[in-house]
């Protein structure tokens, strides 16, 4: 009777055991599977990366559309540099910018002007916000940039008000190839 009570005892011994083995091994799933989506959440998109327009897929209307405009990014943690090359009817232009993507204030300047902005996210999309003055007119703009699932194409919304009025210009950027 003995053996056969220290048998049962054994072998409840180990089921248990098991049991609470499986149990440790299914939380720990468990909470890297949270842990994995609350990562995936707060992952925001890097625009990290040299973009080119697509001329047909963009819209500049009522302005003129640049001959060409490429944007180089680098973008790390909450820190945005932007290059922006564009060549159109004048001749060509280049303008270097930097924002923090935490919503606090930032000073650039354009052909010698200085102006303010800011950059935030809403969800996954970059608002980026500025007030300048061109030749007396206070121009306010609110950019709304969104990358593609596959990170290959970046959308520039750009609302522009202007004491004539408001407008938007959607710009399309298809990355490029790393050199």
């Amino acid at each position: 009777m003995l053996t056969t009570d220290s048998t049962y005892f054994r072998t409840d011994s180990c089921q248990t055991a098991d049991m609470h083995v499986n149990s440790i091994a299914s939380g720990t799933l468990a909470l890297a599977l949270v842990l994995g989506a609350i990562g995936q959440v707060s992952a925001k998109p890097n625009f990290t990366g040299e973009w080119k327009m697509n001329p047909d897929k963009s819209n500049f209307a009522p302005l003129p559309a640049p001959d060409k405009l490429v944007r180089r990014i680098n973008h790390s943690g909450s820190r945005l540099k932007i290059t922006t090359t564009q060549a159109g009817q004048q001749r060509e232009i280049v303008t270097d910018l930097a924002y923090t993507t935490d919503g606090a204030e930032c000073k650039n300047a354009i052909r010698g002007e200085e102006f303010s902005g800011t950059a935030r996210w809403d969800g996954d999309t970059l608002v980026i916000e500025s007030k300048r003055e061109v030749q007396g007119m206070e121009i306010v703009q609110k950019e709304r940039w969104a990358l593609a699932g596959d990170g290959q194409t970046l959308t520039i919304v750009n609302h522009v008000h202007t004491p004539q009025g408001g407008f938007d210009i959607t710009i399309v950027l298809e990355k490029q190839a790393a050199r």
